[in-house]
């Protein structure tokens, strides 16, 4: 199953990336990409980035992770040499001139081109290039899902007569019934 970009995400101090899994309420669960399949909690202190959400510097303004992305693989299949931490700090300008032309190079370090070459490995076989984001829908396609939600006939369960009533969990002694008004 090919992921996408809004479902990957870097986690600070951890290294390589990881898949979401879930959420939490003080954090995400999510799995390293690395094949080992080890899943960890996040937390509120730890700067968490979804590559849907990167973009880097260039001098039209800023182009976006999934573009760049496209970009890398398609210069990499057609025989491009990814350059490696041993690499030359001219030689990786170099290398990224011919992914994208007009990169920022006094704003896109050499550092954080080597980790979009390192994510590019990662990702390699994991994720289907051509299609890095999900599919936008459009309103005809939004009317369609909600017509055929609507003919679904709804099923309802029948509550025991016995069965507790909810209770708030809201703090500070108010509880969350309705009927207050915004004042």
């Amino acid at each position: 199953m090919a992921l996408y970009l809004s479902e990957i995400v870097s986690v600070a101090g951890k290294p390589g990336l990881q898949k979401l899994i879930g959420n939490r309420s003080n954090g995400l669960i999510v799995e390293s990409l690395d094949g080992s399949g080890k899943r960890f909690p996040t937390t509120l202190n730890q700067k968490v980035s979804f590559l849907s959400d990167i973009s880097m510097y260039t001098y039209d303004g800023d182009e976006k992770l999934d573009v760049i992305l496209q970009k890398l693989h398609t210069a990499a299949e057609g025989g491009l040499e990814l350059v490696t931490k041993k690499s030359n700090g001219a030689d990786i300008q170099v290398f990224f001139r011919k992914v994208i032309e007009n990169f920022d190079e006094d704003q896109v370090y050499n550092s954080d081109i080597l980790k979009l070459v390192s994510w590019y490995k990662i990702l390699k076989d994991k994720v289907n290039f051509a299609q890095l984001t999900e599919p936008e829908y459009t309103e005809e396609d939004k009317s369609a899902a909600t017509k055929k939600k609507a003919s679904k006939k709804p099923t309802t369960k029948a509550t025991p007569k016995s069965a507790p009533k909810a209770q708030s969990k809201a703090k500070g002694g108010v509880k969350k019934s309705g009927n207050l008004k915004a004042g």
